[in-house]
């Protein structure tokens, strides 16, 4: 199991580090779904993390449609992003129809994400149709993963269509990420139906699971621990 965890200041980043997490995934906003952080927490969680570290880069909350002034704003934050060395970003847009908008990224991927992986997020599931929207991601230069509930509230309601999806990005570059109400619980038994290999949790891994709760090392080294994993 690969676990990504969501951190959203510097405590996060330490907490989620010496649980035993495998990536961050860096975000401010949490309330909002998540947005770009700012310039001093991506530097320090850069600074401090020997994990990789995920950069969110969502300029507003209103949708996952944007205009040439979010998008020049995307451009910056992603060149900011790379230059503090990052490992990767978190990003997505979609049509007024509800389509992956590959006009916005193409330019974005192309001309600033050198070097970088990149997660399409959970616009995803958002989507008009998300096989539809799994083939137009794949036409995007260099996204390697999927971040995605299967379109549900939480993973835990979609393992069918999460399995679904994960078959059919089989031979593939790239990977489905599930995130999105999943429990320590209950983690292993969905990683056996979906296959998935790859989960990102928020609350899960918080005391109370609450965000409003700091990370909680030992449930990162507990889950760690059940997927035969390293401490």
């Amino acid at each position: 199991m690969l676990l990504e965890v969501i951190a959203t200041c510097g405590e996060d980043v330490l907490r989620a580090c010496s649980g035993g997490a495998d990536r961050i995934e860096l975000v401010s906003g949490i309330g909002e779904g998540g947005l770009t952080p700012s310039i001093g927490l991506l530097d320090y969680a850069v600074s401090h993390a020997d994990i990789p570290v995920h950069v969110m880069i969502r300029p507003h909350s209103r949708s996952f449609r944007y205009d040439a002034s979010d998008l020049l704003v995307m451009r910056r934050d992603i060149r900011e992003a790379r230059l503090a060395g990052a490992a990767g970003i978190v990003i997505g847009a979609l049509t007024p129809e509800g389509r992956v908008d590959r006009t916005a990224l193409l330019p974005l991927l192309e001309e600033e994400a050198e070097g970088m992986n990149v997660t399409f997020h959970r616009a995803f599931d958002e989507a008009r149709d998300l096989d539809e929207a799994l083939e137009d991601v794949l036409l995007l230069p260099r996204v390697n993963r999927i971040l995605t509930s299967g379109g549900r509230q939480s993973a835990a309601d979609a393992p069918d269509v999460i399995a679904r999806l994960y078959g059919r990005l089989a031979g593939s570059p790239v990977r489905l990420l599930a995130g999105s109400g999943l429990t320590p619980a209950s983690i292993g038994s969905f990683m056996e139906r979906t296959g998935v290999r790859e989960v990102h949790f928020g609350r899960g891994v918080r005391t109370n699971g609450s965000y409003a709760e700091p990370i909680d090392p030992a449930i990162i080294r507990s889950m760690k621990r059940g997927a035969g994993g390293p401490e």
